[in-house]
Formats: structure tokens, sequence, C-alpha cells
């Protein structure tokens, strides 16, 4: 397990790209980021040099960002589809609910037993299956890793709803480390979310029952 935390502490270290948030951190040192290169020009580094990972103190650092970490990517687990997508939902060959059943298939999954680990009502799964109504993006994200899906085939999903993972987010980081480095088990799972305060993707766990969409 401590390696486990270990191994994604590092890759948060060297991925995370908040830079207003990791310089406002006690203790950070802002690097050189202009510098006047040989030809005299002034040049700029790349970004990368403002991460975690650059810095010396990073373990202390990352501590402290912890501490202020709490999770504010609540969204429902859907989003209506707008008029100027409805065609293309319902006919369009690359439609989140067209490609939907053969990546699931890969992953040795159904629609239905996709669903049953998910926390959302089964009406609104089934919607969302049909592609009467969109996935919102932590659907997608707990789909991924409840379905334990290879990151290439999460890849395939966000690019039908137009979702990106963004370095400069905590939950989109940590999720992307589990998927590559294929953590399905729901103990290493969720210890690895809990680590970062990330409490609100509708994964359906044994303890809790499902909530109520609004």
């Amino acid at each position: 397990m401590e390696n486990v935390i270990k191994g994604l502490d590092e890759y948060f270290c060297a991925h995370y790209s908040d830079y207003v948030r990791l310089s406002a951190l006690p203790g950070y040192v802002m690097p050189e980021v202009l510098y006047v290169a040989q030809d005299g020009n002034v040049q700029r580094r790349d970004p990368s040099c403002m991460r975690l990972s650059e810095q010396e103190g990073r373990e202390e650092l990352l501590r402290l960002l912890k501490e202020g970490l709490a999770d504010t990517d609540f969204t429902f687990s859907f989003r209506f589809v707008p008029l100027r997508d409805r065609l293309r939902e319902r006919y369009g060959k690359y439609a989140f609910c067209k490609v939907l059943p053969d990546i699931l298939k890969r992953c040795g999954e159904t629609v239905q037993s996709a669903g049953e680990k998910l926390d959302i009502e089964p009406r609104f799964w089934e919607r969302i299956a049909k592609g009467t109504l969109l996935p919102e993006k932590n659907t997608v994200l707990a789909l991924a890793l409840v379905c334990r899906m290879p990151r290439a085939e999460a890849d395939n999903l966000f690019a039908v709803c137009g979702f990106t993972f963004d370095d400069a987010n905590v939950r989109d980081v940590v999720v992307r480390y589990l998927l590559e480095q294929r953590i399905y088990t729901p103990e290493l799972r969720d210890r690895c979310l809990a680590e970062y305060k990330i409490t609100n993707l509708p994964i359906l766990r044994e303890e809790g029952g499902r909530h109520e969409d609004l």
C-alpha cells in the first residue's frame, strides 16, 4: 500500500500544474522562469520547472498541499443533450452511446453491469447509455475505474465526450495515475482517492447506497 501511495505522490509531483496554487505554498521557491540565452535574447523556461518535482522540499510542500485539499469537483452525473447535438447523439457513429457498449465489452462488462457499479440512479444511467442524457466528466472517470479500463479506452470515451485530462486538476492527475498503473482493486483505488481527498466520483461502494440525482 505504501509503495502505491509513494508512486502516486511522485507522479503527482511530476505532473500537477496548478502553478498559482503551488506558488502560494509556504516554502515554495519560485524558479527563474525567464533567462538570457547565449544570443542575448530573453527566453522562457518550460513551465514544468515550476512543478513540485523540481523543488528541494517537495515532500513537505506536498504535505502542505494535501492538508488544504477539498474536492470541489461536484457535478450531477449527467447533463442534458444540447439541441445542436441531438442528431449527432442519435445517429452519429462516434456518439458516447454508440461507442460505450463496444468499450465495455472489451473490458468484460455490459451496460447493465457497469451501471450496477456506479452510484447513479438506474433510470438516469439508462438514459445516459441510450444517449438521451450525456455523462459528466466525473461519471466517465468513475466508469473507467470501476470497469478497469485501460488508459486508451478511457481516452476514447473522453474524446467522444469532449473531455481531456487536466494536469491542473488534482482529481484528473490522480485518476490518470490509477488508470496508467492499472490500480483497480477497490481498497487500493479508494486509498489513493482518499489520500488526495477525492470524494465526488460516483462509485458505488458496498457500505453505501445510491444517492438521488436531481
